[in-house]
């Protein structure tokens, strides 16, 4: 039986509309390709690019090129492109708001890049706030926050998210609760603030859908800090923790059928046990056969888990 077939069948039967059949049997047909995610994938990259060359021109010639020149560039590119977005949005929902237009996300994120070279620019070359230069990472991480649920952005969202990590991490140094370098506690206390605020914030019904961007941040912040416990110190405390935690994404990703959370489980709780399992080995063969063994297994197991997600969209 061909697709088309079985496209006529499921139209007849009723399990999909006329609708979808037409836009499915055209695909199937192939008059007709989609290239959402590639064009999406291009002016993603096309932005992180430019900044890049931007942040790389300004490093190399900022001594030819002078402060005006590259500030106001710099603020002129931030302007225009929250100029572009304030003009253009469509009015402030707390629920999901679809973009104007498809460059319209990837303006905004354009906006808030050129916002952080700018700020970082001003103190390399003024130092204005010296050893607080790392309000400048809370002050980004506030306005970052605003536009991601002003314009329902989650590219925003997660830039704010990263640089609150940023802050929070200098924040615990400076008032001496931690050694320099060791990062790994307030990476711990950071993942539960940030499903906090989601959860405060969903229980608000402020952009519930926000949400999963919240979970997914914090859930890898964690299960790394967990994970480099484990390869850093010989303390089972780490290894349990990992596994309680492996063992919640697993059991909470099949129950809310949220699949990419097993799939977080999984890996990281594979990556400790690992560790854990092939610490001190000097037989070569057994450590090798470890890995090929449960990786084939842990490889089925993520398989299985992207035809439950399959099957549920």
């Amino acid at each position: 039986m061909t697709v088309l077939e079985r496209l006529e069948n499921w139209r007849t039967s009723g399990a999909i509309t006329s609708t979808q059949y037409s836009a499915i049997a055209a695909i199937a047909r192939k008059e007709r390709l989609s290239v959402f995610v590639e064009l999406h994938a291009l002016l993603y990259l096309g932005v992180v690019s430019c900044i890049a060359g931007l942040g790389w021109t300004i490093g190399m010639y900022f001594a030819n090129l002078g402060d005006a020149a590259i500030l106001g560039s710099l603020t002129l590119l931030c302007g225009a492109s929250l100029y572009y977005c304030f003009s253009r949005a469509l009015p402030y929902s707390s629920n999901r708001v679809e973009a104007p237009s498809m460059v319209f996300d990837y303006v905004l994120y354009l906006g808030a890049l050129a916002f952080a070279v700018a700020l970082g620019y001003v103190e390399f070359r003024f130092e204005l706030l010296k050893e607080s230069w790392d309000h400048y990472l809370l002050l980004s991480a506030a306005l970052y926050f605003f536009l991601a649920y002003r314009f329902d952005n989650r590219f925003v969202l997660s830039l704010g998210l990263s640089t609150f990590a940023g802050w929070f991490g200098l924040s615990f140094s400076r008032f001496g609760l931690l050694k320099p370098g060791a990062y790994r506690v307030p990476a711990m206390v950071y993942a539960v603030v940030v499903v906090a605020m989601g959860a405060a914030l969903y229980g608000a019904r402020i952009k519930p859908h926000f949400l999963r961007t919240h979970l997914h941040l914090a859930a890898n912040v964690l299960f790394i800090a967990l994970v480099s416990g484990v390869a850093d110190l010989e303390n089972l405390l780490y290894l349990l923790g990992l596994l309680v935690l492996s063992g919640a994404a697993i059991y909470g990703g099949f129950h809310f059928r949220e699949f990419t959370f097993a799939a977080y489980g999984t890996i990281y709780g594979y990556i400790g046990v690992s560790i854990e399992v092939l610490r001190g080995s000097r037989d070569a063969r057994s450590a090798l056969a470890y890995l090929v063994v449960s990786g084939l297994i842990v490889i089925g197991f993520i398989a299985w888990l992207a035809v439950k997600a399959g099957r549920k969209k």
